[in-house]
C-alpha cells in the first residue's frame, strides 16, 4: 500500500517536526510484524494482521503526552541532543486535548526540568499563585465546619492553580523546539516484543503499533482504511496515565505487580467543571477541599474548589471506586455537591464553561508495579505516581518521566549504536530512591486508613499528617480490586437523586456537549463486553446495571428489547460517548468490559482542564 497510511499521518500532524509522513520517507523502509498482545480492531482477520506495516525506527517511543512523556522526551533531549531520536504518540486530537486534572500545581518537577519557565514569558500557563488554603467539612444539613489544613496540603504561595490541558500543549511545544517528533490523533494499540528474546523466556519491549483505521462500524473495510504503523524503539516509555490499556497489558504480560509484591491498585473517579463566575465571587488563587456531603461515611472521596485566572473557577467530586453501593452515581453525587449552600452560592450567577471526567490511582507506594523492564518503562499514572495525601500528580509524573530518561540515556551511551532494546531495569530503583518515591513512602497509609471509614480514616489522616509523618514501622495494605467491593443491588437503598435545574445541576447530555467528546460514529465499539451472556446474568440482575451509574457519560444505557430480542431489557453501548475516563474498565463487579483504544482523534475536546 506504498506510504497511503503515511499521508493521513502526515496531514494530521503536519505541525510536528516535519510530518510523520517526511519522516517515514527518509526512513525508506518496511518492517515486519512484531508479536502483538491486542488490537482494536476486533473484526481483523488472520489474513489482515499478516499484512506488513510500515516501520519506523526510533531510539526512544513515549505513548501518551500527558506531563509524565513529555517531560521524559524533553529530558531526553536535554542529555542526548540529536544523538537520539524521539517520538511521542498522543490518541487525542491534539496535544491537551485529554489532559484534566484538578488542579494545583506544585512546580518542583518544572523547576528541575526548565530552571528558567519563568523568563518564557505569558505564554507559560503556570500564572495564578495559590493565595489561601481552606478545608471543610460539608455538612448534609447545609453547614460547613472549617478544618486544619494539614501541612502536606499547605500551597500558599507555593503551588499554582492552572489548566492541565493548557500546560500539556505548551509542553508539547517545548519538545517539539528541542526536535521531538509529536504525533496527536494516532492511537497506539499493540505492544510489540522482541520474539528472539521471548522464545529464550525473557519479554522485552522492541515499541508499539498504532491501530488500524478505516473500518467500519460493522467490521468491514472503508474505503479509507489504513494499516497501523509499527514505531520500533531501543526504549518505549509508556505514559498513557491511569489505567492505561497498554500499560495495562504490559504489567501483566512481564509480570511487574507480583515481581514488586505490590499490593492491587485503588482507584478514584474525578469529575470537574470549569465555570465563569461573577467578579464579585472571584478570589483568584483561593482553594478549597472538602470531606462530608455528599458522600456517605462509607464512601471515600471529597470535593474541591479552585479560584482560576480570568474569573473561572475549577470545581470538582473525586468519588472512590472502592465505593459498595451500586445504585451510586458518581456523576449525580457530583451534581448534588454544588446544590451545598457554600458551593452554589459561588456558582449562582455564573456560566458552566466545560465538563469533563477521569479516573486517577489512589493506591500509592504499596501498590507500584516493578517499573523498569527489558526495553520499557511505566512512568507517571501508568505506574502510579499520583500522591492521594496531597491531592497531586503532576508534579510526581513529572518527575518520573525525568527519571526515566535519564536512565535511558545512561543505556543508550553504554550500549552504544545500534537497534537493540535497552535494559530499563534500573529504572525501578531510580524512580523509589527519588523525591516521587520519598513522598508516596511518606504518605503510603493515608489511602488504605479510609477502609474503615470516613471518621477512622480522618483520625488517622490527622494523626499521620501532623505528628508520623509516615515514620511508622507498619504499612496498610490494599485487600483487594474496587470492582469486588461493590455489593448487590438488594443490600443495598436506593438513592433518590434531585432532577437537574439547568442552572447549577444538568442533565448528563448537556454536560458531555460541553467536553467536546467526539467520535467517528463510523467504527466499531472500542468498549468490548468478554461476555454478552455476564451481562444478563449477573451483571443486571445481581447488581442492578452498576455501569448506567459509574460511567460518567452515558456510554452504557439499558433499553426496552425491541421485537424480535426477547423480552426484558438489553444493554447499548454509545461508545461515541465516552470520555475515555475508564472507570467500565475498573468497575465492572464481573470484570466484563475491557477498555481499548478508539482509531486516533476521538474523545474529549479539553481546552481548560
Amino acid at each position: 500500500m506504498a506510504f497511503s497510511a503515511m499521508a493521513i499521518l502526515g496531514t494530521a500532524v503536519g505541525r510536528s517536526a516535519g510530518g510523520l509522513s517526511r519522516i517515514l520517507a527518509d526512513h525508506g523502509r518496511h518492517g515486519s510484524v512484531g508479536l502483538l498482545t491486542r488490537g482494536t480492531a476486533p473484526y481483523s482477520s488472520s489474513s489482515v494482521s499478516a499484512e506488513p506495516r510500515e516501520e519506523m525506527p526510533y531510539d526512544v517511543c513515549i505513548v501518551g503526552a500527558g506531563p509524565a512523556g513529555l517531560a521524559a522526551a524533553i529530558r531526553i533531549k536535554q542529555l542526548r541532543g540529536d544523538d537520539t531520536t524521539v517520538c511521542v504518540l498522543e490518541k487525542g486530537a491534539e496535544v491537551g486535548a485529554h489532559s484534566i486534572s484538578g488542579n494545583v500545581f506544585d512546580p518542583r518537577a518544572l523547576d528541575e526540568l526548565l530552571p528558567d519557565w519563568k523568563e518564557h514569558g505569558e505564554g507559560v500557563p503556570v500564572r495564578q499563585r495559590v493565595t489561601s488554603d481552606r478545608s471543610f467539612f460539608l455538612r448534609s444539613s447545609g453547614g460547613a465546619w472549617p478544618l486544619p489544613t494539614p501541612p502536606t496540603m499547605k500551597n500558599e504561595g507555593k503551588a499554582f492553580v492552572i489548566s492541565l490541558s493548557q500546560l500539556t500543549r505548551w509542553l508539547s511545544e517545548i519538545a517539539e523546539e528541542s526536535g521531538v517528533d509529536v504525533f496527536p490523533g494516532f492511537s497506539a494499540s499493540e505492544v510489540l516484543y522482541n520474539e528472539e528474546k521471548d522464545e529464550g523466556g525473557l519479554d522485552e519491549v522492541m515499541g508499539v503499533a498504532t491501530a488500524d483505521m478505516g473500518y467500519a462500524k460493522d467490521g468491514t473495510r472503508k474505503d479509507t482504511f489504513e494499516r497501523g504503523i509499527e514505531l520500533k524503539a531501543r526504549c518505549t516509555l509508556f505514559a498513557e496515565g491511569c489505567r492505561g490499556s497498554l500499560s495495562e497489558l504490559v504489567t501483566a504480560k512481564l509480570g511487574l505487580r507480583d515481581k514488586a509484591n505490590a499490593c492491587p491498585q485503588t482507584y478514584g473517579l474525578g469529575i470537574k467543571e470549569v465555570w465563569r463566575v461573577d467578579d464579585a465571587k472571584h478570589n483568584p488563587g483561593e482553594v478549597w477541599h472538602t470531606v462530608g456531603h455528599p458522600l456517605d461515611t462509607q464512601t471515600y472521596g471529597g470535593g474541591f474548589l479552585y479560584h482560576m485566572e480570568d474569573n473561572m473557577v475549577a470545581l470538582g467530586l473525586v468519588v472512590g471506586l472502592d465505593y459498595k453501593n451500586p445504585h451510586l452515581s458518581p456523576y449525580r453525587e457530583f451534581q448534588r455537591y454544588k446544590l451545598h449552600p457554600k458551593v452554589r452560592a459561588v456558582l449562582e450567577g455564573g456560566q458552566c464553561l466545560q465538563y469533563g471526567a477521569r479516573t486517577l490511582v489512589e493506591g500509592g507506594w504499596q501498590s507500584l508495579p516493578f517499573a523498569g523492564f527489558g526495553g520499557g518503562a511505566l512512568v507517571g499514572c501508568a505506574a502510579g505516581t499520583l500522591n492521594a495525601a496531597r491531592i497531586k500528580g503532576v508534579h510526581t509524573a513529572m518527575k518520573s518521566g525525568m527519571v526515566a530518561a535519564e536512565v535511558a540515556a545512561a543505556a543508550l551511551a553504554e550500549e552504544g549504536d545500534g537497534a537493540d532494546p535497552v535494559d530499563m531495569s534500573a529504572y525501578d530503583a531510580a524512580l523509589r530512591s527519588s523525591w516521587v518515591g520519598e513522598e508516596l513512602y511518606e504518605a503510603r497509609n493515608f489511602r488504605p486508613s479510609f477502609s474503615r471509614g470516613l471518621l477512622p480514616g480522618m483520625a488517622y489522616a490527622g494523626l499521620d499528617a501532623f505528628v508520623l509523618r509516615g515514620r511508622t514501622p507498619w504499612t496498610f495494605k490494599h485487600g483487594k480490586e474496587d470492582r469486588y467491593h461493590l455489593g448487590k443491588a438488594a443490600s443495598h437503598e436506593r438513592i433518590e437523586y434531585p432532577a437537574p435545574d439547568g442552572e447549577i445541576t444538568f442533565d448528563l447530555p448537556t454536560s458531555l456537549y460541553r467536553s467536546g467528546t467526539n467520535h467517528d460514529h463510523d467504527q466499531p465499539a472500542h468498549l468490548k463486553l468478554i461476555s454478552e451472556e455476564r451481562v444478563y446474568e449477573r451483571t443486571l440482575p445481581e447488581y442492578d446495571g452498576p455501569e448506567q451509574r459509574y460511567c460518567p457519560a452515558g456510554v452504557y444505557e439499558y433499553v426496552e428489547a425491541e421485537e424480535g430480542e426477547g423480552s426484558g431489557r438489553r444493554l447499548q453501548i454509545n461508545a461515541q460517548n465516552c470520555l475515555h475516563c475508564k472507570a467500565c474498565d475498573i468497575k465492572d463487579p464481573t470484570g466484563n468490559i475491557c477498555w481499548t483504544v478508539p482509531e486516533g482523534g476521538g474523545g474529549p475536546g479539553y481546552t481548560l482542564m
